[in-house]
């Protein structure tokens, strides 16, 4: 079942009770969290996610928006702050006060206190992505300690809590971002929390698997076959992409026949109008010389994808669209995104809100997400663009 994101205050509270991404079935209470069987039934469904009205800076604006009567901007708003999205956790956690134990304590306690039996989602997201070149160490052998023990801590704060984790975005497509003498040890250090996470009782665990628009499916199943996936419910899919939800399918059901019938989930936070892609010529003199760039970081008119549902296209093998990356939530000081990343940005929210659709596929006639004509490439790209 969708929430209907109505702005009266009573239709907000009987929202947030009823937040669940279809009906429980029957046999709720038999169907195994982890769900590391591909046979096993989608753990997903019957949910209540958790929304969070507490600390979360896209509810608190929506509340200014109402206070102020600004109904327009709340309505809008309401698409976002009214989902349940996941919670992002990583080194900046570190110093929370009880340290990275504390941190993921603390939250899903939070998370039963303020909405009894409803369930959290949780990003990991650990492993260090500073730079990209030949000669990047990411931290070198001490930060792979340090990340070890941060899954150990953090599995430990979890403890038996009910959770969905979504396990280090971004982690396996940027593993050529290393030196070669450390990709290795990318990979190690992933596996060896892949272990620790798949040890939860109570944990459905997506271990990141980059986008349809990004690594070959053959190369992302042999790294989830060496990090151990058969231990896990499955991957996860564009999270930080927009690519189409029907390309992510398919890329996804690739990756499945790879990896013994593996489940997964695609993330929609941002993919309503699709990606954002050109072609830039290495040689104008040679029409083959070319190479597809993507726009990821803030690229211009994009919207809000399909609302989380375990109503997919491939019910047998995706397990959810959900909003694994947060809308609203800056990437960086690209096309005037505020610093530090992982700010709040109100008016990306509001704009994604806007241009929302329930798309899966690009309709026709239309480019990069809107009638052909309507807006040029480097309108959309802003200052990403280089020709």
């Amino acid at each position: 079942m969708r929430v209907r994101l109505l702005p009266t205050t009573t239709a907000i509270a009987a929202a947030l009770a009823a937040v669940a991404l279809s009906s429980a079935p029957a046999n709720a209470q038999t169907i195994d969290p982890r769900g590391a069987d591909p046979a096993a039934p989608n753990p997903l469904v019957g949910l209540e996610w958790f929304v969070d009205r507490t600390w979360a800076p896209q509810y608190e604006q929506y509340v200014k928006y109402r206070r102020r009567g600004q109904h327009g901007k709340a309505a809008l708003l309401a698409k976002v702050a009214l989902q349940p999205q996941f919670k992002w956790f990583g080194r900046w956690n570190e110093d929370d006060k009880g340290g990275t134990f504390g941190a993921a304590r603390n939250y899903v306690e939070r998370v039963q206190r303020e909405q009894p039996g409803s369930v959290a989602q949780i990003v990991v997201m650990r492993h260090q992505g500073k730079a990209c070149h030949r000669r990047y160490m990411a931290g070198g052998e001490a930060e792979d300690a340090r990340t070890r023990r941060f899954y150990d801590r953090f599995a430990a704060g979890i403890g038996d809590a009910r959770v969905v984790i979504g396990f280090e975005p971004d982690s396996l497509g940027t593993v050529d971002c290393l030196a070669p003498s450390r990709r290795k040890a990318r990979l190690d250090t992933l596996r060896y929390g892949v272990e620790v996470f798949s040890r939860l009782p109570n944990a459905t665990v997506y271990i990141e698997a980059g986008a349809s628009d990004w690594e070959p499916a053959a190369r992302t199943a042999k790294q989830l076959r060496y990090l151990g996936i058969h231990k896990v419910r499955g991957f996860m899919l564009n999270v930080t992409h927009k690519d189409w939800t029907v390309a992510n399918v398919r890329h996804g059901a690739a990756i499945s026949r790879l990896t013994g019938g593996k489940h997964f989930i695609v993330n929609t936070s941002e993919n309503g109008r699709g990606p954002l892609h050109y072609r830039r010529w290495i040689s104008r003199q040679d029409p083959k010389q070319w190479r597809r760039v993507n726009i990821w970081c803030h690229a211009g008119k994009r919207g809000l994808g399909p609302a989380p549902s375990t109503d997919t296209l491939r019910p047998g093998l995706v397990d959810a669209y959900l909003y694994v990356n947060r809308p609203g939530y800056s990437a960086g000081s690209c096309n005037g995104g505020p610093l530090p990343i992982g700010a709040w940005w109100a008016d990306r929210a509001l704009d994604l809100a806007r241009n929302h659709t329930e798309w899966v596929r690009s309709p026709k006639g239309f480019r990069y997400g809107w009638p052909k004509g309507r807006y040029t490439i480097r309108q959309l790209a802003g200052d990403q663009y280089i020709p």
